[in-house]
């Protein structure tokens, strides 16, 4: 059985770890689709939320085959990675690749080249 989400602790505030997040990306050149900050999303409708911040990002090289291959995956692609204040600690939480395996019926190794966030993540811990 596969874990639904991983959740890993980094140093820093979701601000900081974001930022390094963002520079770790650009320097492997791995795109940025999208950055939100939802915690500022919140405070534009008069509400409050924990610092919170989702970074879109992905490779098209890697996830157009598995697209190609399976088109429903496309709902889970771009690889998401949610940056959160949990009470002071800093929280990492993403789907691993194996979820997305799972979900739309691939093999293992259709999704190998996903499973960069591993590391990626770990970088920031």
């Amino acid at each position: 059985m596969t874990a639904e989400v991983i959740t890993k602790t980094a140093p820093g505030t979701v601000a900081e770890v974001a930022a390094r997040f963002r520079a770790l990306l650009d320097a492997k050149q791995i795109r940025v689709f999208a950055t939100i900050d939802q915690a500022e999303a919140a405070r534009s409708a008069g509400l409050t939320l924990r610092d919170t911040i989702l970074i879109i990002f992905g490779n098209p090289a890697a996830g157009t085959p598995i697209m190609s291959a399976a088109p429903l995956a496309a709902l889970d692609l771009p690889l998401k990675l949610l940056i959160w204040d949990d009470n002071g600690t800093t929280r990492l939480t993403y789907e691993p690749p194996e979820t997305l395996a799972t979900r739309r019926n691939l093999t293992a190794d259709s999704v190998t080249a996903l499973n960069a966030i591993h590391q990626l993540t770990d970088a920031l811990t």
